[in-house]
């Protein structure tokens, strides 16, 4: 790999290295565990209960031959996307909105802070009860779980833009959407960028808990129809299927916010 005036080429490759080595010793562990510690505790149902790397393996290229694992990655995949785009659209916004002005945010404010401290997991009855076993209240619950982050960021990003560039447009003849458009929004686009990425991971984890008692695909469902047959091969696989693509969702908007603003600190986390 190329090395740049920095090295960070070099540093780039030690710590893909570091990765892969973290990652062969946790399967080392795994199979180490699984092949004798367990069969020692549980004997003939070790295999059952706490299957190994190997076996897991076999499972994911049966569910991926048969395409049930892609089937239900995608149907989780597509309700989380849809609901983190439903949440970019109403809490940029009103976050723009609550930033921006004072009265408004006196407004607001309270009920964002009466709303926000309540369980995501705990709406789950309540939009069961509203939509039923479906991908609405699936979608409903990742709103919920993603909704906070991102306007309480877009508020932040507003808040935090530079008063002198603000007054600077005023006395400049800036009219108020010119305001918002050329100094209040790239000024707060960072803050922005972060909240969808941390909307979107949160997204993530919701999902599973929403797909575990209101859906018929995706990879909660998968997970518990799993647990109803024992089959603690799939309920790993799954894991491993939610963990991977979270780190790809999240990488994927690492790199988009590193391309559209390399000067930002969070793009550098």
């Amino acid at each position: 790999m190329a090395r740049g005036p920095d090295g960070r080429g070099h540093r780039s490759g030690r710590r893909v290295l570091l990765g892969v080595v973290s990652l062969a010793l946790a399967l080392l562990l795994w199979e180490g565990v699984a092949a004798s510690l367990i069969p020692r505790l549980y004997g003939s149902y070790a295999g059952a209960l706490f299957p190994t790397p190997g076996a897991v393996f076999e499972t994911a290229v049966d569910l991926v031959g048969t395409g049930e694992l892609l089937k239900h990655t995608w149907a989780s995949m597509r309700r989380v996307l849809l609901g983190v785009a439903l949440v970019v659209v109403t809490a940029v916004p009103l976050g723009l909105a609550i930033g921006s002005s004072a009265w408004f945010r006196a407004l607001i404010g309270p009920v964002v802070e009466l709303i926000r401290p309540i369980s995501p997991l705990a709406w789950i009855p309540l939009t069961l009860i509203w939509f039923g076993v479906s991908d609405l209240q699936n979608i409903s619950i990742v709103f919920i779980t993603a909704f906070f982050p991102l306007l309480l960021n877009t508020v932040a990003g507003v808040r935090n833009v530079e008063r002198s560039l603000t007054h600077a447009a005023l006395t400049l003849g800036a009219k108020p959407r010119q305001l918002l458009r050329y100094v209040v929004l790239p000024g707060a686009f960072p803050y922005i960028l972060t909240g969808v990425r941390l909307s979107l991971g949160l997204g993530w984890v919701a999902i599973v808990a929403a797909e575990l008692v209101g859906a018929i695909s995706g990879l909660g469902f998968l997970i518990e129809d799993s647990r109803s047959l024992v089959r603690s091969d799939r309920i790993l696989l799954s894991m491993a299927a939610i963990g991977v693509v979270g780190a790809v969702l999240d990488q994927g908007l690492r790199v988009a916010q590193r391309r559209l603003l390399p000067w930002s600190p969070g793009a550098r986390t």
